[in-house]
């Protein structure tokens, strides 16, 4: 297992930005394929993208390609969701989530979580 700490939440203005950042502690952080994940009011938890342990594959929900970036940095065992041109539907809490793949949309396909963290985009 291996633990998750979100933070970089926040309130910004449509068409800011804002970089999250999960911090891993616990088993080899490097091994693991790492997630983002949103969750709305009302709403279903949504994909947001994923990141291979090696950095080489990377993926992303449709609604959010071109304006987010995924990345990690396993010496320091985090990894980041760098967001761009918000809109007011990104407004959702955020989380990081590890995986034996990068290749599944699922959040069950991921079995470490963080608590989340609060992205508000204000029109």
């Amino acid at each position: 297992q291996v633990q998750l700490v979100e933070s970089g939440g926040g309130l910004v203005q449509a068409g800011g930005s804002l970089r999250l950042s999960c911090a891993a502690s616990g088993r080899a952080f490097s091994t693991y394929a790492m997630a983002w994940f949103r969750q709305a009011p009302g709403k279903e938890r949504e994909f947001v993208a994923a990141i291979s342990w090696n950095r080489v594959y990377t993926d992303y929900a449709d609604s959010v390609k071109a304006r987010f970036a995924i990345s990690r940095d396993n010496a320091k065992n985090t990894v980041y969701l760098q967001m761009s041109s918000l809109k007011p539907e990104d407004t959702a809490v955020y989380y990081c989530a590890a995986g034996s793949s990068p290749y599944g949309r699922r959040w069950g396909d991921f079995g470490s979580w963080g608590q989340g963290t609060q992205v508000t985009v204000s029109s």
